[in-house]
């Protein structure tokens, strides 16, 4: 009679507690982050062709030192075929 009524009790107590309500964890809604906006200025037209101008000349440079570099060593080529001859 004891472990009846100890298992009764125990079925019981599970019983209740399988019915109890749950608590609902809170959903915290996800913060939205929207960019400044870019303000985009065109560049005036005299300063596009200077920039122009500028990145031109650059390049007018590298090429004149390229070829004086590739000269040098058209140069150093035959002084050193003459040396072996």
């Amino acid at each position: 009679m004891n472990k009846s009524l100890v298992l009764a009790a125990l079925v019981a107590s599970v019983a209740l507690a399988a019915c109890g309500k749950k608590e609902e964890v809170p959903v915290v809604a996800p913060v939205v982050v929207t960019p400044e906006p870019v303000v985009v200025t065109p560049m005036p037209a005299d300063a596009a062709s200077a920039v122009m101008g500028a990145a031109s000349g650059a390049a007018n440079s590298v090429a004149d030192a390229a070829s004086a570099a590739a000269a040098k060593a058209v140069d150093a080529a035959k002084a050193a075929d003459a040396v072996k001859k």
